[in-house]
């Protein structure tokens, strides 16, 4: 809670006693507990006006789903990587389209004659 370790709260609890005294004691803890109740209040108010607005249960919501941990570069690259490249042709596709996914063109390379020098083009550089 706010990085405070048990000794440090017992510590700032007694400060507290020391500085409000014990006569006012009563008086700041029920101050106390009436803002904890009226944050309740609302916490609850902005939850049911998310609910009417929205439409949803914030209970209802995956937050897993919304976490930006699970979104590593990493993993998401090594998924595409590995992923399989061929995709099914549905059943009810045409027949063209079935074997045009079948066939795939060869690649083409133009090769130079022998002794011929490659192009080179003066302004590119």
């Amino acid at each position: 809670m706010f990085g405070i370790n048990g000794p440090e709260f017992i510590l700032l609890l007694i400060i507290g006693l020391l500085v409000i005294g014990p006569s006012r004691l009563p008086e700041y803890t029920q101050k106390l507990a009436n803002i904890v109740k009226e944050v309740r209040r609302m916490a609850s108010g902005a939850r049911e006006q998310i609910k009417e607005e929205v439409g949803i249960d914030i209970d209802d919501v995956d937050w897993k789903k919304y976490d930006p941990r699970q979104y590593d570069p990493r993993r998401i690259i090594r998924e595409a990587l590995l992923e399989d490249d061929t995709k099914p042709v549905s059943a009810g596709a045409p027949a063209a389209v079935a074997a045009a996914e079948d066939r795939k063109p060869a690649r083409v390379v133009e090769r130079l004659p022998e002794g011929v020098p490659a192009p080179f083009d003066t302004e590119a550089t």
